[in-house]
């Protein structure tokens, strides 16, 4: 066991042996380091100001990727390359090629801002290839400038990401790569005492015994969420259990068969596989915050929080997916639906947690669709999120499943709706008026700030007929708003 964590910060080995379970990463960059560039905005990780980069082996390759520093938890930082934004200039003051580029075109105002534009679009910059206007856009998408001088921001991303100049960190790689490979001893952390402590076990084994022993600790994947807990609600969180180290639960496996997600695999780490399983679950997790928010936050995490605004189980269980549970040595599966029992209560004893998630492949019978529907289009919680999945025979619905979330306490799904589309031929429309009719027996929407429920109930009728529709005419282009985007983003290349 060891206890400290250790990360790189300019090619040299930080160590530290005392930090609170609740330390975050952006005031140890700030206030212990004295790097001020990177910025705290509104310390809940939807503005962007705090952007710094983190830079890890993934499958034998250096990956920097953007997050959230302010709702980092510092322990999950543990065997990265920490970049920030006074680290990308040489030695000499040479700007780095994104920061000439903006300086350049003027990409910037007020300033505050720009720090975690930049470290955005260096992570950008660092995937080594050329960007359009819409690559552009995504990865900026959540750093939020309050000046609105968007436009030579992206013109000054287009210009110097090219895909053709080395900076100073493609010719450090190598070196980096040896010393991250240093940091990968498979020992479990544990920092602090049995009454407040930081743990990263580095197995599942650990981590179930862990857990079981105190199944009074917050277990942590991403922080995209707990992080929040701390900085808006200051609740003090004595045990920190984070799983970023348990070797195999980040795993994604794909087959013919299904998709099994591990707990501790992030969005980004699963986008790929999602958007082959279904280009619309691709453009649901496009949406799912930002590229800072999909780099740090887990399938796993969306679902074992129980947020009724979690934007993944309602398409997950359209999809008929499965929970793996474990608790010490022992494990149980679970249809995800019958997870959610309550607001803020699961099907989850004290000391068991969410080890994979199963997603079977769609038949060759099925249609999928799924949309979200919120305020702001990218970047933004669900205020109706619909999934639905029908097994077809010809034109005719043999099966259906029905899912909406952000709607009330829980995802739920539509199953009224569900048996009244059953027999119903998606030729014609009147077949289809009793499902849409049975909604109102099926969903019980709130009122809150982020929409009435007079206007959830619109919208979730709205929303299956619209599944409807596509999946009947098999022509989505007069439907989406994501076609019309990208039309117009090429018109303005």
């Amino acid at each position: 066991m060891r206890r400290s964590i250790r990360f790189l910060r300019r090619g040299r080995l930080v160590e530290l042996t005392d930090i609170e379970p609740t330390a975050m990463l952006l005031d140890h960059l700030r206030l212990t380091e004295g790097k001020r560039g990177t910025k705290e905005g509104c310390a809940e990780g939807d503005c962007g100001a705090c952007t710094i980069a983190l830079g890890r082996r993934v499958n034998g390759r250096l990956v920097y990727q953007p997050v959230n520093a302010c709702i980092l938890l510092l322990g999950m930082a543990d065997g990265a390359d920490i970049v920030t934004v006074e680290d990308l200039a040489g030695p000499d003051g040479t700007l780095h090629p994104v920061q000439a580029a903006l300086v350049a075109h003027h990409g910037s105002q007020c300033g505050f801002c720009t720090p975690g534009f930049v470290m955005s679009l260096f992570t950008l910059y660092r995937t080594g290839e050329r960007a359009s206007r819409e690559t552009v856009n995504d990865w900026i998408a959540g750093n939020l400038c309050r000046c609105t001088g968007y436009r030579p921001i992206i013109e000054a991303g287009l210009e110097a990401i090219d895909g053709k100049q080395p900076d100073s960190f493609a010719k450090a790689s190598a070196e980096t790569e040896r010393q991250l490979a240093e940091l990968e001893d498979g020992e479990d952390i544990f920092l602090g005492d049995q009454e407040r402590f930081f743990a990263a076990p580095a197995s599942i084994d650990s981590l179930a015994r862990h857990y079981e022993d105190h199944p009074d600790a917050t277990i942590v994947a991403g922080a995209t969420d707990v992080g929040l807990w701390i900085t808006k609600q200051l609740r003090d969180l004595p045990k920190i259990i984070h799983l970023g180290r348990v070797q195999g639960l980040a795993v994604v496996e794909e087959s013919a068969e299904e998709l099994v997600i591990g707990a501790a695999a992030t969005y980004a780490a699963v986008e790929e596989q999602i958007t082959r399983l279904d280009p619309d679950l691709g453009e649901l997790w496009r949406r799912l915050g930002a590229k800072q928010v999909r780099a740090s936050g887990t399938v796993g995490g969306n679902i074992a929080n129980g947020s009724p605004i979690g934007d993944t189980p309602p398409a997950l269980i359209a999809l008929d997916a499965e929970l793996e549970l474990r608790k010490g040595a022992e494990e149980r599966r679970l249809p995800l639906e019958d997870f959610f029992l309550d607001y803020g209560k699961q099907d989850r004893a004290p000391g068991e947690f969410v080890a994979r998630v199963r997603v079977p492949m769609p038949g060759p019978a099925d249609a999928f669709r799924c949309y979200k529907i919120s305020k702001r289009f990218d970047q933004d919680i669900s205020a109706v999120m619909g999934a639905f999945r029908l097994t077809l025979d010809g034109k005719a619905v043999r099966a259906a499943r029905l899912a909406y979330g952000g709607m009330a306490a829980i995802p739920k799904r539509a199953t009224a709706a569900e048996r009244a589309l059953v027999g119903a031929d998606l030729a014609e429309p009147a077949t289809w008026t009793p499902a849409l009719d049975a909604l109102a027996e099926d969903l019980t929407p709130i009122d809150d700030l982020r929409a009435s429920a007079a206007y959830r109930r619109t919208t979730a009728r709205a929303l299956l007929e619209k599944a409807l529709i596509e999946i009947a005419g098999g022509d989505d282009r007069e439907t989406r708003i994501v076609g019309h985007r990208r039309a117009f983003d090429e018109r303005v290349a």
